[in-house]
């Protein structure tokens, strides 16, 4: 009985071992995480539309001049991308992206006291300007780092939906912060968004610091989950000491190769377009609501919300999608594409707000604008960049895709404040914003070809 007992044990010991441990979910914790900090990020980008009627009251604030305090953030964004970029090859994602947080806190957090520093027009013009190029200076690394981590943690029949989620931040950030902007400002001023979000951000720099690591020396993430990420295609170890010691500087050879591909060129004008529309509904849509719609700040913050958590949803949806159609075996190229081209054919809806009225209406036509432009970036912007970057330069690949696509955070801005000055109104200035969704959507359709990854050597 003795030996059956234990031979009974030992088939069982045996049985339990060949049995795979279940793998944990600790790439849901690092999302979240990366979420947060994407939402953050759009915030600060966000509140100073909320913050510009206030702005522009107390100074005395032309559109024009509006307009190039609004494009300040992306003018410092577009030239930190590619230094960014490099600064994530050489020293690993985490230590870059705590810098930048804290960084861009801490000048978001010293906006809140121009105006107890000068009354005159220009000075506060250049301060403003200042502060917020020092903000987009900082954030130049931040999704370029965002793409590092999915490509770390998330399998390719997951990515889209992780990347869905960080490039959907823009929505999220606006359906969250933009009626507390709102009501911040409604009590205490315009300062006051400055100061709770740059004292927020801090915050953040310390969970990033306690929860952010790779997946081989995670405490949450069991071996199975390792392997399981591994085998779907994530570069788990791109983070590595030993491979970042060992890792040469990016090569002009190699920067070549980025800039000389006709299917990133492809994405990096999609991302443009996308941007465009992104930094319409964060800079002029709330101020369009207060001038041109008759809404006070309060409900201009709060007619945001639908629009954004649209946007939002149509981000996950584009995602999910993309990612469902992998599984079903779709290529990866039409996976990708086909969510990004119907989505920004429906975020040309835009266009209608011109044709109507009615606020409800609008906020309606944001909202289907949104969902669909929410749903083309879920599918096709990020998960493009993860799924194409070289091993050796993620960093630097996505520093270039949102170097391009963020060229339309700056004319954008601009462009809307000049045609705004030059017509009196915002319709024509819709037009220009639908515009790119209809490029956006033949470029994808007819010129990008086949989506893969590209090669170093």
């Amino acid at each position: 009985m003795l030996v059956q007992s234990t031979t009974t044990t030992d088939a069982l010991g045996a049985a339990a071992a060949a049995t795979p441990a279940r793998p944990t979910r600790a790439r849901y914790a690092i999302l979240a995480l990366i979420l947060l900090l994407a939402t953050v990020a759009y915030a600060d980008r966000a509140i100073l539309s909320i913050s510009a009627p206030g702005i522009k009251g107390e100074f005395g604030l032309s559109a024009v001049q509006l307009g190039y305090i609004l494009s300040a953030f992306s003018w410092a964004y577009v030239v930190g991308q590619v230094p960014g970029g490099l600064l994530l090859d050489r020293f690993g994602t985490k230590a870059v992206y705590l810098g930048s947080l804290i960084v861009w806190s801490v000048a978001t957090f010293l906006i809140g006291f121009v105006g107890e520093v000068t009354t005159d027009l220009s000075l506060a013009i250049g301060l403003l300007f200042a502060l917020r190029f020092a903000v987009g200076l900082a954030e130049g690394p931040s999704f370029p780092a965002n793409g590092r981590v999915a490509v770390m943690w998330f399998p390719k029949d997951e990515r889209g939906l992780a990347t869905s989620l960080f490039a959907s931040a823009s929505y999220f950030a606006v359906a969250i912060f933009s009626p507390i902007a709102g009501w911040l400002v409604s009590l205490y001023g315009w300062p006051a968004p400055f100061f709770a979000l740059g004292a927020f951000g801090i915050v953040c720099g310390i969970l990033w610091v306690a929860l952010m690591r790779e997946p081989r020396h995670h405490p949450w993430a069991s071996q199975a989950e390792v392997d399981h990420i591994a085998a779907g295609g994530a570069l788990v170890d791109i983070d590595s000491k030993q491979e970042l010691a060992a890792r040469a500087p990016a090569s002009w050879a190699l920067v070549g190769k980025l800039l000389g591909n006709r299917m990133l060129w492809c994405a990096y004008l999609g991302q443009y377009c996308a941007v465009a529309l992104s930094y319409f509904f964060i800079t002029w849509f709330p101020i369009y609501l207060v001038q041109a719609r008759g809404m006070n700040i309060m409900q201009a913050g709060f007619a945001t919300f639908v629009p954004a958590v649209a946007g939002f949803l149509g981000g996950m949806a584009g995602g999910v999608a993309s990612d469902m159609l992998i599984r079903r075996g779709w290529s990866v190229s039409w996976a990708r594409k086909t969510p990004y081209i119907i989505g920004m054919l429906v975020g040309a809806s835009l266009v209608l707000c011109a044709f109507t009225e009615s606020n409800v209406l609008i906020v309606a036509l944001m909202a289907l604008a949104f969902f669909g432009k929410g749903a083309a970036a879920g599918a096709g912007t990020w998960a493009i960049v993860s799924d194409t970057a070289p091993r050796e330069a993620v960093g630097l690949a996505g520093a270039i895709f949102n170097c391009v696509g963020n060229i339309g955070g700056i004319v954008t801005p601009i462009l809307f404040g000049y045609i705004v000055e030059a017509t009196g109104g915002y319709n024509v200035g819709l037009y220009f914003v639908a515009a790119h969704c209809i490029v956006a959507a033949l470029v994808y359709l007819l010129l990008m070809g086949r989506i893969e990854r590209v090669q170093a050597a």
